[in-house]
Formats: structure tokens, sequence, C-alpha cells
């Protein structure tokens, strides 16, 4: 499909900067099948069925965005960005650079807080790995230099702060590894997750560390052109069970977040179970793709022309999502990852 098919307009003042405070008070663009409602994310015990499980990722963010000087050998230097995508061994990571074409392999990096990095190899795609220098471990030097990855469109438009530490963080963050958060669950509260207990809706979690190509805009113009860069998930065998007896059981599996969807049909099977999963996956999901694994999913509002407009397009209809969101930008949704959130429920579930 062309790409500008999956455009629309959306004013500036509709992208969100701060989340809602408290983050369970953000609306909900409830879809189901072709039908738009008005809701928000504290109805979502009522919006479910006894029975039916929500699925959550556990990544955690890192400070994975760093500033730095290049040194060279020969005593050159310039400012250098960089912002780290997947890791590739204990020390060493893929990095989106800012100003690459100043740097070379072999090439210091000082990222100040005395973290510096090699740039040891320019791979095919632009980005670099950087080997971290050093013993003390990866994530502390991070912690010292790097600061929380805010999205451009919102990077863009003010600064990171303090606050962004715990904004852009998940109640469920457990393991190290995302460079972006899953923020579907931004929305989410202990206060919510009793009343979903309650209500008799499960949840489980899984791990798919969020890289950032998640900000890459796609640059084709057909989407069969488009290549998505790969992050690293995981699904255990007893949550594969356990997910598998939920459906068995007739209940649905709504994944929150389309990093969740993205790991679940990874690993889903024909039959529409879920076997376990460990590594990459580079799932890329537009329109006449055959749903394996989930029944609907909770997200926010994505960007024109990326690639999450298209994954839900091809769940619900590229017409009847262009019409929700015509009808949430009409509404005055609040937009992208501090923005509010949508329940997706395809005729078929």
């Amino acid at each position: 499909m062309r790409v500008d098919e999956f455009d629309f307009d959306l004013p500036q003042e509709r992208i969100a900067l701060r989340p809602a405070v408290p983050r369970d008070a953000a609306r909900m663009l409830c879809v189901t099948g072709d039908r738009i409602e008005d809701a928000g994310v504290r109805d979502l015990p009522r919006r479910l069925r006894k029975g039916d499980c929500l699925i959550f990722n556990d990544t955690k963010v890192i400070p994975a965005q760093l500033e730095g000087v290049r040194r060279t050998f020969k005593g050159g230097e310039a400012r250098i960005g960089a912002t780290l995508h997947k890791r590739v061994d204990l020390r060493r990571w893929q990095a989106f650079i800012r100003n690459a074409k100043r740097l070379a392999p072999g090439d210091r990096i000082e990222f100040g807080a005395a973290v510096t990095a090699i740039a040891e190899q320019r791979l095919s795609d632009g980005s670099f790995i950087l080997a971290f220098e050093g013993s003390e471990p990866v994530e502390i030097l991070l912690e010292r230099a790097g600061r929380m990855p805010l999205p451009p469109y919102i990077a863009s438009k003010r600064e990171t702060d303090a606050q962004d530490r715990s904004d852009y963080q998940t109640m469920f963050a457990q393991k190290d590894g995302a460079v972006a958060a899953p923020t579907a669950s931004l929305h989410f509260t202990p206060e919510l997750m009793d009343a979903l207990a309650a209500a008799g809706i499960g949840s489980e979690t899984l791990t798919l560390h969020v890289g950032a190509g998640t900000f890459l805009p796609v640059k084709v113009d057909d989407t069969d052109d488009h290549v998505m860069h790969s992050e690293w998930g995981c699904i255990d065998a007893d949550t594969a069970a356990r997910l598998n007896a939920v459906r068995a059981n007739g209940g649905r599996l709504i994944a929150v977040g389309t990093t969740v969807l993205r790991l679940l049909e990874s690993a889903g099977q024909d039959d529409r179970t879920i076997a376990p999963f460990e590594g990459d996956t580079a799932i890329f999901i537009t329109p006449g793709y055959r749903f394996r694994a989930i029944d609907g999913l909770m997200t926010n509002f994505h960007l024109p022309k990326s690639t999450l407009f298209m994954l839900v397009s091809a769940l619900m209809g590229l017409d009847v999502m262009k019409a929700a969101y015509a009808h949430a930008i009409e509404s005055e949704y609040r937009f992208y990852s501090y923005g509010d959130s949508s329940l997706l429920i395809p005729d078929r579930a």
C-alpha cells in the first residue's frame, strides 16, 4: 500500500506535552467494529468482560539519550548526539547518531561524567555500535550521563526535566532495556488494577525492550519497501500457557500497547495459540495481516503515516481508523505518548 494512504492532518495543539493527572483520568476512545464511543480509562472494567486478560509490557526505560563530544587521535572534535537503540552485549549498544557524518569507526565520544564510548562500527542503516569504556555497568554510566529519551514531538517543544523520570515510566516497569516507554500502560494505576481484578479481568506481563526505531519516520512511498528495526522480546513458557488457558476458557486477550501486540503476534501460531518466545522481532503489520494472537488492543493515538497507525488500521480497517481519528481530533483528544487512550475491539472478537 502507498504510505500516503495513512496520512491525516493533526493540529499541533492536540499533541500532549504532559500526562493526565492522575494517570487514569485520561480519556479513552472506544472503537468496537465500526462503532465509535467516548469514554474514560476508568471505564475499562465495564468495557471488558469477566474472563478477559490484559497483557502488559514490563520493560523499563533507561536514560538512553546522550550528548557528547567526538575526539579523534588527530585532536579534532565535534558535537555528537546518541540515542541508544538495542543492546548488543554487556558493554556494546547499537545507537542512532546525530551528526553521524562527523563520526568514524575508532573515534572516542566523551559524554561527560567520566562516561566515554568508542564508535566501533557503522552499520548499513547509518547507526553505530558503541562500546562503552571502563568496568562499571553501562546502566550506571547511563544514570550518570544520560537523560530520558522523550519522543521528538515532545522533546522539540520543551526540555526534558526531572518529572519525566517518573512520568515516562509505567507502574509495571521491572526490566531495564527500553529506550521508549510502552505508553499505553502509562494510564494504569494501582486503583484501576484493583477495579479490573474485582471485575474478573486478569493480567499478565511479558517483555519487549522498545528501541529507538519506534521514533523513526517511514521514508519510503510504499509499505512493501519499509524495513523495520528489530527489538528483543520474551514470553516465557508459563506465561504462554496461562494466555492460552484464557482463550480456551472463552476469554479475550487484550494487548496493552502495540509493543505487546507485536510480540504476541510474533509468537502466535496458526491455530491461534501462543508459543514461548525469546529473541528479536521485526514484525511489520499492515492491512491484510491475519491476526493470530490478540483479540483487542488498548493504545494511544499515533502519528500520521507511522508504522503504528498502519498497525491499528490493519486491526480495525483503514476507513474505521480514519473516522475514529477524525472524531478524536474534533473532540479534542490528546495525542501521542503522554496523550489519551483508545480501546480497539474488532468485530471478530
